[in-house]
């Protein structure tokens, strides 16, 4: 986000001096590069960069990128599904790691899953910090604006997963005949997003068939978010020493500095 990007390019030599010198950047699911280009460049020697990431091609387009403006960093380039056990092994010389969560993808999972994750890239990190970014509780109303975008940009990105199963898996989804639909749970302080079925119909998958009802719907995805104490509690739980913390403004968005 546009908010993540600003914290990082305000706050660059802040983090670095947390982070230290001569460190493994570990970055799980490789994102957006602008991101972690304003890390590397405000830290002192980094020794590696690591980015995990399910496509292989992606990666490889990530190493071609970074290789020609950082040629004394060493890229590692690691084909895995972080939300499994990792096993990351260890450079030559052994680095000290960090870890690097960007775009708020935590507040994807729900928070039991969200701690077990936390675990699992701490163990991954063998002790070093981890800098993750965690959207922030605001408006239901400024919530409800940005998830059902007049422009239909989020309604877009939900349907994908029909584009992705059409041409991926088989599938025969009608994608015009799901709409896109994201209340606010403010219980659960969280986003839910849906595709509801406009009319009674039939869809093929992996060799199944599944009917669906005018009006039933798909559950596709959750966007959680927190108060800066709630996920400082959930990452303590986690095993994590949640230490220094950076808002915008508005206290939208907000990235921590989490030891290990």
């Amino acid at each position: 986000t546009r908010t993540e990007l600003a914290l990082l390019n305000r706050h660059a030599g802040e983090i670095a001096a947390l982070i230290g010198p001569d460190m493994e950047i570990v970055e799980f699911g490789a994102g957006s590069l602008t991101k972690v280009r304003i890390l590397l460049d405000a830290l002192a020697r980094p020794a590696a960069y690591t980015p995990l990431d399910i496509s292989g091609d992606y990666l490889g387009g990530v190493v071609r990128a970074l290789a020609a403006d950082y040629p004394a960093l060493t890229l590692r380039p690691i084909v895995s599904d972080f939300t499994l056990p990792l096993a990351i092994p260890p450079l030559p010389g052994a680095p000290r790691r960090a870890g690097f969560f960007p775009g708020g993808t935590i507040g994807n999972f729900r928070p039991n899953a969200a701690a077990c994750l936390l675990r699992r890239l701490r163990a991954s990190l063998h002790g070093g910090g981890l800098l993750v970014g965690v959207d922030l509780v605001k408006d239901s109303r400024r919530l409800h604006a940005a998830y059902n975008d007049s422009a239909g940009i989020t309604a877009a990105f939900n349907r994908n997963i029909l584009v992705r199963a059409n041409r991926e898996l088989g599938a025969d989804f009608d994608e015009d005949a799901f709409a896109h639909y994201a209340p606010y749970n403010s219980a659960a302080h969280r986003i839910e997003m849906y595709l509801v079925s406009l009319k009674r119909q039939s869809v093929h998958i992996a060799g199944q068939r599944f009917e669906f009802a005018q009006g039933e719907a798909i559950h596709t995805e959750d966007s959680h978010k927190y108060t800066i104490e709630a996920f400082r509690e959930l990452a303590a739980h986690a095993g994590f020493a949640p230490r220094a913390v950076w808002t915008d403004e508005e206290r939208l968005f907000s990235l921590h500095w989490l030891e290990g």
